[in-house]
């Protein structure tokens, strides 16, 4: 399955299996043979496929260098993108070469960084082995690092040459992660397509994993071509995302998933959607109810004051006035503003 993406540098997202014995020649449709490429990946992944992803891009000759930083959100930091630097440099890339990122969330997000700003801006290739990845954070062009203080608060716009989403990997990943990338996957169902919100309900995720990742692809791909900076309607995919990131935060990004916590951001959404007369009633039940199917989490032990303190340096926030993202009802959503105070008072 392919779906490409029309942003201003487009480009193909290739979703099947296998495909990683196909990144070299993938890559090679973009790169002249003798570039320089560079793996960067983390310690869970790369002893899993980074050879064969090695092996793949020689064969198209390219020369082939790994980066391999500690797995963990905890690692998601300027620290670490300063050795990527320190690697490229000693490694000789020039602006010709580029970077595949080999892992899930966290590894694309700071691999397109490091690519989006050194040599202010070279090529990468997304290769994601995550659900999660594979499903929201390799398509869009969203990188960045996070800050004690904040997630993605560092970051960059900066499109990738390709995607390929070897479902493969998906065998070995493990229930944690597997759950992890259903949080987005529910999302986007939630959030545009109200057919595949019913399907997740009748467990399509288990049984037909390849096509619910292709038609959740495709739905975060009219968004960002509608919206590449995410300044207008892409706002919309980060359903979840303002109560999500603030959980994420107080649990020091340790312990709560990326998509954890959006699915219990998701269920707080909704309850103030309904408590604003926005969401149609018995919505929050419905998505409470798919998450848990799924295995997610649908609430936190911390309160509604300390997560809505936590939003403080939401991305989406204008002064104390919040772009909260709420359902109208499953499928259908809207950019709702609204200050700490009011969205307090309708969680509480």
């Amino acid at each position: 399955m392919t779906i490409d993406v029309r942003t201003d540098r487009p480009y193909r997202v290739t979703i099947e299996p296998g495909v990683l014995g196909r990144i070299g020649e993938i890559a090679a449709r973009h790169k002249k043979p003798g570039t320089k490429a560079m793996i960067v990946s983390e310690t869970n992944v790369f002893p899993l496929y980074g050879e064969r992803a090695k092996a793949s891009l020689e064969q198209a000759g390219f020369q082939v260098s790994a980066f391999v930083f500690p797995a963990g959100e905890e690692h998601k930091q300027i620290s670490t993108i300063c050795d990527m630097y320190k690697a490229l440099s000693e490694a000789g890339f020039t602006r010709t070469d580029f970077i595949v990122t080999l892992g899930g969330g966290v590894t694309g997000d700071m691999g397109g960084f490091a690519a989006a700003t050194f040599l202010r801006g070279i090529d990468f290739f997304q290769a994601p082995t995550s659900l999660l990845s594979m499903v929201d954070a390799s398509v869009g062009g969203k990188t960045g690092v996070d800050l004690p203080f904040g997630k993605n608060l560092v970051g960059a716009f900066h499109q990738p040459m390709a995607v390929a989403a070897d479902t493969e990997a998906l065998r070995t990943l493990p229930d944690y992660f597997f759950r992890d990338g259903m949080g987005e996957l529910i999302k986007h169902g939630c959030i545009a397509d109200k057919q595949l919100f019913a399907d997740l309900q009748a467990g399509a995720a288990l049984h037909s994993l390849e096509e619910v990742i292709g038609r959740s692809v495709a739905i975060k791909r009219d968004f960002v071509e509608a919206d590449t900076r995410d300044t207008g309607r892409r706002m919309i995919l980060n359903f979840g995302h303002t109560f999500g990131h603030a959980l994420e935060k107080l649990h020091s990004f340790k312990g709560l998933a990326h998509g954890e916590a959006v699915g219990v951001g998701m269920v707080m959404a909704c309850r103030a959607g309904e408590s604003l007369g926005v969401t149609q009633p018995g919505t929050a039940e419905q998505v409470r109810a798919v998450l848990a199917q799924y295995g997610l989490p649908t609430e936190d032990a911390f309160t509604a004051e300390q997560v809505v303190e936590a939003t403080a340096l939401d991305k989406k926030s204008d002064g104390d006035t919040l772009r909260l993202i709420l359902l109208t009802e499953i499928g259908e959503s809207v950019i709702y503003p609204i200050t700490r105070k009011a969205l307090l008072e309708a969680l509480v």
